[in-house]
């Protein structure tokens, strides 16, 4: 079956979305794909915008820039706002519904509505929204196994913080079962 995830990952700084692309580029390479990652910002520490480029294929990257993405994720409306209309007719559409209060107008994908921002706060881990969106893309998508997943939270989570490694992993298992 031929691989060709064109994924772009939106919300505000802060929100972990670069550390969400950068997850999933690991486990693309863990799998042997050609992989890209294309991070965005604006200038801001915090609470500005953010957004990057992710592509998972088992053919040569031609560029990192993704216009149409097969998935989005989104952790706040204006980049619902602003990336909704870009996603490709069967394509899909994650969306931080604790945040983001309206529905997709597209009736031309797939949309799921986690309300991941709740979720964390719920469950001690207010840091780790995004991991909840990594894990219920993981779960819809179908990316790579569970194998995959352990292997890259392992590299991607400082080995001197084994604490946060445990949090990232209750973030990821939330989402996959949401």
């Amino acid at each position: 079956m031929r691989t060709n995830h064109q994924i772009l990952i939106a919300g505000f700084g802060g929100q972990g979305i670069l550390f969400s692309g950068k997850f999933l580029v690991y486990a693309g390479l863990l799998q042997d794909f050609e992989v890209s990652w294309l991070p965005s910002y604006g200038p801001e520490m915090r609470g500005g915008t953010a957004n990057c480029n992710v592509i998972i294929s088992d053919e040569p990257v031609g560029s990192p820039i993704v216009l149409n993405p097969t998935e989005l994720i989104v952790m706040n409306a204006p980049s619902l706002d602003k990336f909704e209309k870009s996603v490709v007719p069967g394509g899909k559409i994650f969306i931080d519904s604790a945040l983001i209060q309206r529905k997709t107008n597209r009736t031309d994908v797939d949309a799921f509505y986690i309300p991941a921002t709740q979720l964390a706060l719920d469950n001690g881990i207010p840091k780790l929204a995004n991991m909840i969106m990594v894990g219920k893309f993981i779960r819809e998508t179908g990316i790579c196994s569970d194998e995959i997943i352990q292997k890259t939270i392992e590299k991607n989570v400082p080995a001197g913080k084994p604490a946060l490694l445990e949090l990232n992993k209750k973030a990821l298992e939330l989402g996959l079962k949401f």
